[in-house]
């Protein structure tokens, strides 16, 4: 069965007409012959948006009662029952009942896309999970109801519904979007216009994620690699020149130009290693560029144009910065720089040469860098035995003039040619062809010791000669490559085989490291990690280490093979060849993986060893009320039999038994108190958030402190917001808060409540007895006890208050003689907070 498609109307703000749209393409699927059906619509008592729900069939929705009052839902089995082509469901974020089938909408909307039915439906961005903090940091307003970005992100369609700042306040003056009382409200705190302008922002920018990730989809499957300059992506091409500054900053300079623009840089390592650059300057360039929001890359290649250029067409790179060449004019009359063949090569990609303090023509001509297949040694070994070969060769050849003609002295000369090739290369080879067609030319050529010839036969004989070295040259050089590569490849599989046989063994980080160390022949190397928090200046680690003085920060090693962002391999000893470097930087990535699956398993087990004594301690908290809770209430039944015989006990002993009644009165709530906390922790308590009455709530904790309660003074204004709080949890807070209050108070003086409102929030203080009037003279002032922010009634009122949404605030004023407690929650007054769904 196909899976039906989901298709999401994004919103930055309430108000917008995501709802509105959504009905409108209900209306528009139902005139093209669709089955459509509203599975939930909530249109705020907007008008325009119920107007255009009327023609729809709509599935009657599902009454929920919870703890006492009663709440409609989507009846998600109807919609099932039903099994239309296409259901209209509205805030996907939305979190319902407690006793739905699922805990949240976008759960119900996966059931019915898995049975094949479309779903459009409607999203605010600011309840998108990874946005959760950015804009709670914008409007001040924590949003409880998020929704997986993945979930969005599977979405098929995505289409933003949008609207100016300044036409959405002006709906809301209207009052098309909320009603009159909560407009003032809402147009000085949540839409305000800059509030708006960042949220519509953050929608763009989101959108505009998604809309790339399709992109570079569809260029994949499709095999495009030409870029498309639908976002500028600026790459800077850092050589570890001391120029790398100079181009990071222009660069950047290009990118402010063009809000949006993505800053990338990459360093190719050539064939040499890293011998020619100097690590620590490199490192500096690379911080230079991370402090400016660029992101640094390194990659190994045989030709650096090459390079540079395939990563730019995998990356859809737009423009490519590069110095200019610091080479001399000669060397660049022998080989074209970088900067020219990557300008000849760009296609498409603009090139932008920058000019530098050290851009100038100081270097020298350089000869041609050895076969790949042979290598330095044998290189410069096959130049030399052909320049004391073909002397040698000469004068034998010589002794035996007149006995072998020229054609035998061709080819005796073409044994050493091939000798060269064989030991050397190509290049190694046309020097001895040259070198020996010249030598035959001037001794055994007439006119001799000349470098004229006479006869045409013997012309076509050296260039047939000359030809016919440079292939057997560029024959034997491919041999001697193709031969170095497998030899190559055996010893990297080789070597990787070894380090995944240590890995899956269990060896641990320091052999894995000095078994890298053996394989490439280093002094020393050193695995390394960043502090992320460091700034401005990185701050590194070491995890593993091997060698004589490993180093202790990247850009000490003569080699580098970065990890990830935080993790690095660094070491000191010979520069590493290209293929060197990419079987370390594989080898650097089975280490980190090694690393990373430390570091989870010691969390695992801390973890674990945490949860199981966390266990223990509920278990035995629980098991302790249990065993308390039978003594206590026959404890409490013979007080309140004996307090029955008041008239037989004189005062002191009436006193005395009223003590007492208090006593186990608190001892059974501090039981109460215990088996909250322990269910608050692991989970268990409902939590059902509405509009309370803080004067009933404050009336029922009093009656819940028993003996005692009626010493409480309360002064509350004559108006007061309900407060958005679970009635049973605040109720609970309040008392253990009197209880706690009550206990510290002297008799004379009771805890004092009050309460007011403080813009869209509800703030409760409680004072003890310590505050008021000063002590008797002669008397010392109680001190408030420097542990009472940690004692158990004020964690379970702090427990249950942040569960709430609210915050709990303890302070001891002048100079620790008194103590209050300051419980903050969301009023219900227009601007506060609300729980179950939210506009549309």
């Amino acid at each position: 069965m196909a899976r039906g498609q989901l298709r999401i109307y994004l919103g930055a703000a309430p108000g917008v007409g995501k709802t509105y749209a959504m009905l409108a393409e209900g209306q528009r699927l139902r005139s093209l012959g669709a089955d459509v059906v509203v599975g939930f619509v909530e249109p705020h008592g907007r008008r325009p948006t119920a107007a255009m729900a009327d023609g729809l069939e709509t599935i009657p929705r599902r009454t929920l009662a919870h703890r006492g009052a009663a709440f409609s839902e989507m009846d998600l089995d109807a919609v099932l029952a039903r099994r239309p082509q296409v259901a209209l469901v509205d805030e996907l974020a939305h979190s319902n009942v407690p006793g739905a089938r699922n805990a949240k909408r976008w759960q119900d909307v996966e059931e019915l896309l898995d049975i094949g039915i479309d779903v459009v439906t409607t999203l605010n961005v600011q309840h998108l999970e990874s946005l959760n903090d950015v804009v709670r940091q914008i409007t001040g307003v924590r949003q409880r109801e998020t929704l997986p970005d993945e979930v969005a992100r599977r979405a098929d369609q995505i289409e933003l519904v949008d609207l100016p700042p300044e036409v959405l306040r002006r709906r809301m003056v209207h009052g098309d979007i909320y009603p009159p009382d909560r407009i003032e409200s809402a147009l000085t705190h949540y839409f305000r216009v800059g509030n708006l302008t960042a949220l519509r922002e953050l929608a763009l920018l989101w959108l505009a994620d998604r809309v790339e990730e399709g992109l570079q989809r569809y260029r994949a499957e499709h095999g495009i690699s030409v870029p498309w300059e639908t976002r500028e992506r600026i790459l800077v091409a850092l050589s570890g020149g001391p120029e790398g500054e100079t181009l990071i900053r222009r660069a950047a300079r290009i990118c402010a130009r063009t809000p949006g623009t993505e800053l990338l840089a990459l360093h190719v390592v050539p064939e040499d290693g890293l011998t020619g650059i100097d690590p620590a300057a490199l490192n500096a360039q690379r911080t230079l560029l991370e402090s400016l929001g660029g992101i640094y890359h390194q990659t190994t290649g045989e030709e650096v144009a090459d390079a540079l250029l395939q990563f730019a067409e995998a990356e859809n790179v737009t423009q490519i910065v590069l110095g200019a060449s610091r080479r001399g004019r000669v060397a660049s009359f022998l080989r074209a720089g970088v900067g020219e063949r990557t300008v000849k090569r760009s296609g498409p990609i603009d090139v932008h040469i920058v000019t530098h303090e050290e851009a100038a023509g100081t270097a020298v001509p350089t000869l041609p860098r050895p076969s790949r297949g042979t290598g330095p040694r044998r290189y410069w070994t096959a130049l030399a035995g052909a320049v004391v070969l073909l002397p040698v060769l000469t004068l034998l050849l010589t002794a035996l003039r007149g006995h072998l003609g020229l054609a035998g002295d061709l080819v005796i000369y073409l044994l050493a040619v091939v000798g060269a090739a064989l030991v050397g290369g190509l290049y190694p080879a046309l020097f001895a062809a040259v070198a020996a067609a010249l030598l035959v030319d001037y001794y055994f050529t007439a006119p001799v010791h000349s470098l004229a010839v006479e006869r045409a036969d013997e012309i076509a004989a050296l260039v047939v000669f000359i030809a016919t070295a440079a292939l057997v040259g560029t024959a034997a050089g491919t041999a001697a490559q193709r031969t170095h590569q497998a030899v190559r490849a055996t010893s990297e599989a080789k070597a990787l085989s070894r380090l995944a046989t240590a890995m899956m063994r269990g060896q641990e980080l320091p052999a894995l490291v000095e078994q890298i160390r053996e394989n490439f022949g280093l002094r020393a190397i050193s695995l390394l990690e960043r502090d992320p928090e460091a700034s401005p200046v990185p701050r590194w680690y070491v995890v593993a280490s091997a060698g004589e003085r490993p180093p202790e920060k990247p850009y000490e090693g003569d080699v580098e093979s970065p990890v990830d962002d935080n993790l690095t391999l660094a070491a000191r000893g010979k520069g590493l060849s290209t293929e060197d470097q990419r079987v370390l930087a594989a080898c650097a990535a089975e280490l980190g993986l090694v690393h990373e699956r430390g570091r989870i398993v010691g969390s695992g087990g801390a973890t674990d060893a945490l949860a199981a004594a966390e266990r223990t301690r509920a278990s035995l908290l629980l098991a302790a009320g249990r065993d308390l809770r039978a003594p206590l209430r026959t404890a409490e039944e013979a007080l309140q039999r004996l307090r029955q015989r008041a008239d037989e006990l004189g005062p002191e002993e009436a006193q005395l038994l009223d003590a007492a009644r208090a006593a186990v009165y608190r001892a059974a709530q501090l039981v109460t108190d215990l088996d909250d906390l322990s269910r608050l922790h692991a989970g268990a308590l409902d939590l059902y958030l509405r509009p309370v009455d803080l004067d009933e709530a404050l009336g029922a904790a009093l009656d819940d402190l028993g003996p005692g309660g009626h010493s409480i003074v309360l002064r509350l204004p004559e108006q007061l917001p309900d407060v958005i709080a679970d009635a049973a949890l605040l109720t609970r807070a309040l008392t253990a808060l009197g209880a706690d209050a009550l206990r510290h108070s002297p008799p004379d003086r009771p805890p004092v409540f009050t309460a007011e409102a403080r813009g869209d929030r509800l703030v409760i203080q409680v004072k003890d007895g310590t505050h008021g009037p000063g002590p008797e003279p002669g008397t010392a002032a109680p001190r408030a006890s420097s542990t009472r922010g940690d004692s158990l009634a004020l964690r379970l009122s702090r427990d249950l208050t942040e569960a709430m949404n609210g915050t709990l605030e303890t302070t001891i004023e002048d100079g620790g003689a008194a103590f209050s407690v300051a419980l903050t929650l969301p009023s219900a007054a227009p601007g506060g907070s609300v729980t179950f769904g939210h506009a549309g």
